[in-house]
């Protein structure tokens, strides 16, 4: 029993000597502070995004959002309805690269359709990267139509989650514009999808 007991302790003191240790290297104080200043949805933001690696092993699904669109609508009808609803909802089409029809024109081989569509709303888009420089990276805003190797066709754009929700909280009016870039994408992508202008 008493070598037990000093087993025990002996594991016990070197669990201590590892957290102590972990503590001052890994700065886990100021760590821990860091964490408690994130977005209160920062947490449902990291763990959908861990989830869907860790489940797909590909880090571009995981920071994505997709759509599919309902069967018998062609990707002209997929972009007017996005084009309409942009400009109904204030964003302004920006770039239009017909990606798969480029690589035909170069190859000569049929690709499956994939057309990167770029959006901007450029006030709020100034007005974002004067807050952050990095958010340039963001812009334009891009939704992509690709179909599968079933014929089907998806919408993807990022998981503008991340951007909003995934640092500490944004000021007001960042937040403001972030969730009004957000639901003017994402309505567009819902809309397109079932062909609504």
């Amino acid at each position: 029993m008493k070598l037990v007991r000093n087993l025990l302790a002996l594991i016990g003191a070197a669990v201590l000597v590892a957290a102590v240790y972990a503590w001052f290297a890994f700065d886990l104080g100021t760590r821990i502070d860091q964490v408690k200043r994130l977005d209160p949805k920062a947490k449902a933001v990291y763990t959908h995004m861990m989830t869907t690696l860790l489940d797909t092993g590909d880090i571009a699904k995981a920071t994505v959002r997709k759509v599919k669109v309902d069967k018998g609508i062609t990707p002209d009808e997929i972009v007017d309805s996005l084009n309409s609803v942009a400009t109904e909802m204030g964003i302004k089409p920006v770039g239009d690269l017909p990606l798969s029809k480029e690589v035909e024109l170069r190859t000569g081989k049929k690709q499956p359709y994939t057309r990167v569509l770029s959006y901007c709303n450029p006030a709020i888009a100034i007005d974002m990267v004067k807050w952050s420089k990095a958010y340039g990276a963001y812009l334009p805003c891009r939704i992509t139509i690709m179909q599968d190797k079933n014929g089907d066709y998806w919408l993807y754009t990022l998981d503008l989650d991340m951007m909003i929700h995934g640092g500490q909280p944004l000021p007001p009016k960042m937040l403001a514009y972030g969730n009004k870039v957000k639901k003017t994408i994402y309505t567009m992508m819902d809309k397109a999808a079932h062909g609504e202008f």
